[in-house]
């Protein structure tokens, strides 16, 4: 490479834009230049720090293994990154691994001559480690406290420039994200839950902005190279890319306008460089002028909402019906074995331990209607309503032609609201919604409740079913198992049905034309889908599935208890039957030992009126 290209190319590097031209001449004489093809590692977690690599042309992604070998990316690098700036302060090893994307081309500067560079240009030295110095210091002032996104310690160290209402900001220049999406990170560092936590939050927020574009190159507001940029940028995160860069915590002041900026300011950037331009120059495809165009937050934002919840659910439902089978299994696994049913914790009458587990698939069956009827008054939407719902700054034909692309879009039958004053301001979809998936956490708490009842013990309870052994339960009591997994899913139920209480409080808690708390009712609807969602796969994959039945002590029950008379009452009669129940309480005998006893049935025939088939059906005998 020509010195002159290289000097060039350096001053653009973050480590040396202030050094001279004489200091820039100086360190090109210490880098070296390598090509490494695409999936070759520069260096590896644990080895010793070497070189400073700069990349001139490729990529790298930063990654790092968990105990088990998964991968887990944390950064991507591009053309002027640079990475691995700690080998020139010391020889400490790596804590993460990179490696190349692409064929790439890299140079390197080794911490050896960075050493002969102390020697010959004292200076130099010690502004290229100031730098770093700062570098570092960025990074690390990024880094979330709570540890929740790791990656924001290794940014580029660059940055760029952009203003608002507010003022200048600079921004990390390898973030997607802009001026306001930054303020709004600084401003709401709330729960800690980002909207990336999300990802059909984000697919819809996407959706919404590529219909948006599409309706308005149509009706001639945008060109067709920005409109075509926008379309890409908002397909490449639909189909899972660019994520990260959506960092606003859930929880947020501004009606959900961080966002709809958020949104509007990845797809801005992502589309100027598809276009040939730089992030932040937006005088070429603007968050506002181009991506929001005939757009508010307050019709854009809910109709994301709506979009993400009906996928969710659509998750939450798939994941619910594999719970009903692993019921649906258990109760054909345990029909033959005869227990006694109990009201209100008391000896009722026999049934089946398969009639049990059955009735638990049947109430969660009829969870799947609700969840779905409910789910489909998000398909009304708001489009086109923009600040009020008078349609403000959109064109006439707007909302029709976005109403159109969004059903090809999202592949869901949406409609427009008959009245969008009124539905810019209602909430009710949302409050019905949250209802059912409380009803479901309700049941899922009562189910998780029987479940921990019949295995308690094993000796002192009722031990008619064993959970299966997850962890040991004390650390005082040798020998003691406990319930985790159903007691798991009690609590999770306890949060769901108090974030129901949240969504009802914010959606009376509107004012005049808008409810600014959607953020709020967002966050809890997502909170309450995704723990309901892992809450059902771990109940299924870790209890139900491997539930075993102790049908001795099931038969012992019964055979013992006093609800037994109830069962032999058509044939023994009322007054007998009366009688015998008595004498149990009494001496502390059980039914089945006093019939036989006393006479009044055969062990044959006593058994025969106590088959499972003869004991779970209506069946009057005289």
């Amino acid at each position: 490479m020509e010195k002159q290209v290289l000097i060039e190319f350096l001053k653009r590097v973050e480590l040396f834009k202030d050094l001279s031209f004489e200091q820039l001449s100086q360190l090109s004489e210490k880098v070296s230049i390598e090509n490494y093809p695409a999936g070759k590692n520069l260096f590896s977690e644990n080895n010793i720090r070497k070189n400073l690599f700069v990349i001139y042309n490729g990529e790298i992604e930063l990654y790092k293994k968990s105990p088990y070998g998964a991968e887990r990316r944390l950064a991507l690098f591009s053309k002027y990154d640079f990475i691995g700036e700690g080998a020139l302060l010391d020889d400490s090893p790596h804590s993460t691994s990179a490696r190349t994307t692409v064929d790439s081309e890299i140079l390197i500067l080794s911490r050896d001559k960075f050493n002969k560079l102390i020697e010959e240009n004292n200076q130099l030295a010690i502004n290229i480690l100031g730098k770093i110095a700062r570098v570092i210091s960025r990074r690390m002032s990024s880094a979330n406290t709570r540890v929740i996104n790791l990656a924001a310690q290794y940014q580029s160290g660059r940055t760029r420039k952009e203003h608002d209402l507010l003022g200048d900001r600079d921004v990390p220049e390898e973030f997607y994200y802009g001026v306001q999406t930054l303020r709004a990170i600084e401003n709401f560092n709330i729960s800690g839950v980002t909207l990336n936590f999300y990802p059909h939050l984000i697919e819809a927020l996407a959706m919404v902005k590529l219909a948006a574009a599409k309706a308005n190159y149509e009706l001639g507001l945008l060109s067709k190279p920005v409109a075509d940029a926008i379309v890409q940028a908002c397909t490449e995160i639909i189909n899972g890319k660019l994520h990260s860069h959506f960092a606003v915590d859930m929880i947020q002041g501004g009606a959900g306008t961080s966002t709809n900026m958020n949104a509007n300011e990845v797809i801005a950037n992502r589309a100027l460089e598809i276009l040939g331009y730089q992030k932040g120059e937006y005088k070429y495809c603007h968050p506002n002028n181009h991506v929001n165009l005939s757009q508010s937050t307050n019709d854009a934002y809910p109709t994301s909402i709506k979009i993400a919840l009906i996928k969710a659910n659509n998750k939450l439902v798939e994941v619910l019906r594999e719970l009903i089978s692993s019921f649906e299994n258990k109760a054909k696994e345990f029909s033959h074995i005869i227990k006694m049913g109990r009201t209100q914790l008391q000896d009722a009458v026999p049934m089946t331990l398969g009639q049990e587990f059955e009735a638990y698939a049947v109430t969660l069956k009829e969870e799947i209607q609700r969840l779905e009827q409910n789910a489909k008054l998000f398909l009304e939407v708001n489009m086109g309503a923009t600040a009020i719902g008078t349609g403000i700054n959109a064109h006439p034909q707007y909302s029709e032609k976005v109403i159109k692309h969004l059903r090809e879009v999202t592949g869901l039958d949406i409609v427009l609201a008959e009245n969008l004053v009124e539905a810019t301001q209602d909430t009710g979809a949302f409050v019905m919604y949250s209802s059912a998936v409380k009803r479901l956490a309700v049941k899922l708490s009562k189910i998780s409740n029987d479940l921990r009842l019949l295995s308690s013990g094993p000796r002192a309870g009722l031990s008619e079913i064993n959970l299966p052994p997850m962890q040991p339960g004390s650390s005082i009591m040798p020998g003691k198992v406990n319930p985790v997994i159903p007691e798991v899913v009690n609590q999770i139920a306890f949060k769901v049905i108090g974030n129901d209480l949240t969504v009802t409080l914010a959606a009376e808690a509107g004012q005049l034309e808008l409810n600014v708390f959607e953020p709020v009712i967002v966050q809890s609807l997502f909170e309450s889908i995704e723990m309901l969602k892992n809450g059902m796969m771990t109940l299924k994959l870790k209890c139900v599935d491997g539930i075993t039945a102790n049908e001795r002590r099931c038969r012992e029950y019964v055979e013992n208890s006093i609800g037994l008379v109830t069962a032999l009452n058509p044939v023994l009669g009322y007054e007998t039957s009366t009688q015998l129940a008595k004498e149990a309480l009494e001496t502390g005998k059980g039914i089945y030992e006093l019939v036989l006893q006393q006479n009044l049935l055969s062990k044959e025939k006593l058994d025969e009126l106590l088959k499972p088939e003869n004991m779970i059906n209506p069946n009057l005998v005289r």
